[in-house]
């Protein structure tokens, strides 16, 4: 697979600067699986695992590619559970990781754009998922038209990644191509069953409620594949609580169709969207996953859990 290489955002000089050699001098210690700091111990633990790195920008993209590789590879998210990978910095112990991967994985569509640079000090493949999607436009604000990178979020979408997933780990390990083939068709399989429950989910609901309400737009692709209007406070999370014209817009929408619940995603501030759905005598549920897992003991500890946790909350919300 050839190398991908784009122009991406400059890292700071100081992590530019950051080698393995300095690394070990001065502390930039490589990161564990979670982003986190490597436990005492973790370097050695992973130079005795012959498998080659996968190497992914967030947690959500790393799980999707862990799912495909099974036990054919070791997949690290650059990110940890929770982070809001928009407007993520790079570190200098990202550039160390990145260096040392054998396959790297983003999202594309700008919202990891910010390992770019990173990649081009690589020599690793790189794949970036989205490349397979035919994008959706953002249609308002700062980034109207660009296009919104959330296509995981769809179970049909999902399942672009996972193809491009399949041969990407399968060009990595060709000697166990078979069993990666074999992850990714049981993934497939699921995703198409999920897809299933979301449409007929949609289709049983009054007209009036199919209406998608949330903090951030990044559920266009679910809303499409699954008959949903949708509604979001910003199209993009940039650390706004959305313009006055965006929330006199998502209050008229809430208004008008009456729908029992409005949503937000985990990592957003709820503020805006409480009052909304509290002035409309409405549910708010702020427990939808996007751009970051749960921890092991929430409801989106992998990518497909989030999904049925999405799905299902939807269902739940939108059917009261």
């Amino acid at each position: 697979m050839p190398k991908t290489q784009r122009a991406g955002r400059r890292i700071s000089a100081a992590a530019a600067a950051c080698s393995v050699a300095a690394v070990a001098l001065s502390g930039c210690a490589p990161a564990g699986a979670d982003g986190a700091p490597a436990p005492a111990g973790a370097g050695a633990t992973a130079a005795a695992d012959e498998r080659p790195l996968v190497l992914a920008t967030f947690t959500v993209i790393a799980d999707i590619a862990r799912e495909v590789a099974g036990d054919t590879a070791r997949v690290e998210s650059l990110t940890r559970v929770g982070v809001e990978v928009h407007d993520y910095e790079p570190t200098p112990g990202d550039l160390v990781r990145t260096e040392g991967a054998d396959l790297v994985v983003t999202n594309g569509m700008g919202i990891d754009d910010w390992l770019l640079t990173l990649v081009e000090r690589a020599d690793a493949p790189h794949v970036v998922l989205s490349d397979a999607v035919e994008p959706i436009p953002i249609e308002a604000g700062h980034y109207a038209g660009n296009p919104n990178a959330h296509a995981w979020v769809s179970p049909a979408e999902g399942a672009v990644y996972v193809e491009e997933l399949r041969v990407a780990i399968g060009d990595l390990v060709p000697e166990r191509r078979a069993e990666v083939d074999a992850n990714a068709a049981a993934v497939t399989a699921r995703l198409e069953r999920l897809g299933d429950r979301l449409r007929d989910g949609v289709a049983a609901l009054p007209e009036q409620h199919r209406v998608l309400v949330s903090c951030e737009g990044a559920f266009s692709y679910l809303a499409r594949d699954a008959g949903l209007a949708e509604a979001s406070l910003w199209p993009v999370n940039a650390g706004g609580q959305g313009t006055p014209q965006q929330i006199a817009h998502v209050a008229a929408v809430v208004a008008r169709t009456g729908v029992p619940t409005v949503f937000c995603e985990s990592t957003t501030h709820p503020g805006t969207q409480q009052q909304i759905a509290r002035t409309a005598g409405v549910r708010f549920d702020g427990s939808l996953h996007v751009d970051s897992l749960s921890t092991p003991d929430g409801p989106a500890p992998t990518w497909l859990a989030l999904l049925e946790h999405d799905i299902d909350a939807i269902l739940e919300g939108l059917g009261a």
